[in-house]
């Protein structure tokens, strides 16, 4: 089994000194894809380009202390490549894709970060931008080869994804443009949410995100952001998933996912 696991670290050196390595020595991930990592290269490099036996492949954003994904493996990929090829998107460290190519097959592995529109308008504008660009993307990629997209989409899809999804309607994260642009992806994409395949009802077990206001974690007042989404045939060898709650390494929980992947 590939054990694969996503997790929006809220800057990787905040995550590493609330035992984020220990928990992956302990976890034993085949890969874990992690976002938010805010920073550079100097800062990890030598220190956390490599955590639990896993090498790390990054995507920098241009500004400091902003964005930036990785995605940490045991296997080694044969190739790597980081940005999906968007002007606006690619400067903001938002994608690196692992390639795991065979003679037999095409496999990538993707750790993502969406835009939030929580901050104002503009970021929801941008936010918007991001969604029209990787959805044709993402289209094209699914033509050629197989792939889980592991992220942060900072959307939730259905009212069972959130617990105050009355009073969310308006906001960012739940508003009817993204919830309809994740349906479409699904679809007309043909893209599977893997943990509703394999957990099609849950509803506060589900959460992978809180607010730091208002005990919101303590009362499991959360919302589904983290998500698996993979091509159909990859989707159908998913066998079991969980979002692990026991410890905090950021105000995102780790979800993991068991591939029969073969790899």
């Amino acid at each position: 089994m590939f054990k694969l696991t996503s997790l929006n670290l809220n800057g990787i050196r905040s995550a590493a000194s609330k035992g984020v390595e220990a928990w992956l020595e302990k976890a034993r991930p085949d890969c874990i894809c992690v976002q938010e990592v805010k920073a550079q290269a100097p800062d990890v490099h030598g220190k956390l380009d490599a955590m639990a036996g896993l090498k790390g492949h990054f995507h920098f954003a241009d500004k400091k202390g902003y964005s930036g994904v990785a995605a940490f493996t045991k296997h080694e990929p044969s190739d790597v490549v980081a940005g999906f090829g968007s002007k606006e998107f690619d400067a903001e460290g938002r994608y690196v894709e692992l390639r795991f190519d065979t003679p037999r097959r095409k496999l990538s592995i993707i750790s993502c970060y969406f835009p939030s529109g929580s901050s104002g308008e503009d970021r929801q504008q941008a936010k918007f931008r991001f969604l029209d660009e990787f959805d044709p993307y993402l289209a094209a990629l699914k033509s050629q080869r197989e792939f889980i997209l592991c992220g942060d989409v900072n959307i939730a899809h259905k009212e069972q994804d959130l617990k105050n999804w009355r009073g969310n309607r308006k906001n960012s994260g739940f508003l009817p443009e993204e919830r309809a642009w994740m349906t479409k992806l699904l679809s007309e994409t043909g893209l599977v949410d893997v943990y509703r395949h394999l957990q099609p009802e849950t509803t506060e077990e589900c959460y992978t995100w809180w607010s730091n206001r208002g005990q919101a974690y303590a009362k499991n007042v959360g919302w589904r952001l983290d998500y698996h989404l993979a091509t159909a045939g990859v989707a159908q060898t998913a066998r079991a998933t969980a979002v692990y709650k026991e410890s905090r390494f950021s105000d995102h929980a780790p979800l993991t996912i068991e591939y029969d992947l073969g790899l």
